[in-house]
């Protein structure tokens, strides 16, 4: 395993213990506080979060190892959520719930958990994608500010081979092979900005840099 991918499951790892220590303390706006930082960081530094931090990030790449051990093949996006719009639906339903539990009750109750399940559960029969791209809620803000990174992953024309190795391993599919010139390309709205595809890269042309640049 390459010295990259170690540091970024220490970091996932790290970040998954800080999350459950917040949540054993019942104090889940802490978290909440975590994830507005990494939303206005993703302007600068792209969608970090997502990749490093997030713990239904952490978990469903555990499930991902387990279903590969056990040969379990999973499935592509189901059509009703084609579009997305149930991640729009879920943001919106999960912020109206926290205000009226909060008013009535001056609690503040963890959705985060819920989505924890969720992104597991969903994870064990569809691709990462399917609930990355189409239903977690808190991927559609990262996709609003992460569109914008000033750096991002990206991929150096001249070097790529289209190989197609990045498209298969990216978790968000955030890498596409251009029919055309069969190079690769890579979308900072949905790039989680892990290693995945930089590692599996056979002529080193991806790389993480000034996406102004490129």
């Amino acid at each position: 395993m390459k010295t990259k991918n170690i540091w970024i499951y220490i970091v996932r790892y790290f970040f998954l213990g800080i999350f459950l220590l917040i949540l054993s303390k019942a104090k889940p706006i802490l978290w909440l506080g975590i994830f507005g930082i990494s939303l206005v960081a993703a302007f600068v530094f792209g969608r970090v979060y997502c990749g490093w931090i997030c713990p239904m990030n952490t978990l469903m790449n555990l499930v991902g190892f387990v279903t590969k051990k056990l040969n379990i093949k999973r499935r592509k996006s189901p059509k009703l959520i084609v579009n997305g719009w149930l991640a729009i639906v879920l943001l919106i339903v999960s912020v109206l719930v926290m205000v009226i539990v909060k008013r009535m009750t001056g609690v503040n109750i963890p959705v985060l958990p819920f989505f924890l399940v969720l992104s597991v559960l969903i994870t064990f029969v569809y691709e990462p994608y399917v609930f990355h791209n189409k239903i977690c809620p808190f991927g559609v803000l990262q996709r609003v500010t992460g569109k914008f990174a000033f750096f991002s992953r990206g991929v150096d024309k001249n070097k790529c081979i289209g190989c197609k190795l990045c498209e298969k391993v990216c978790p968000a599919e955030a890498v596409t092979v251009s029919l055309g010139s069969q190079k690769a390309a890579i979308n900072s709205e949905l790039c989680h900005q892990c290693f995945e595809c930089e590692i599996v890269c056979p002529k080193n042309a991806i790389s993480y840099g000034h996406s102004r640049q490129r």
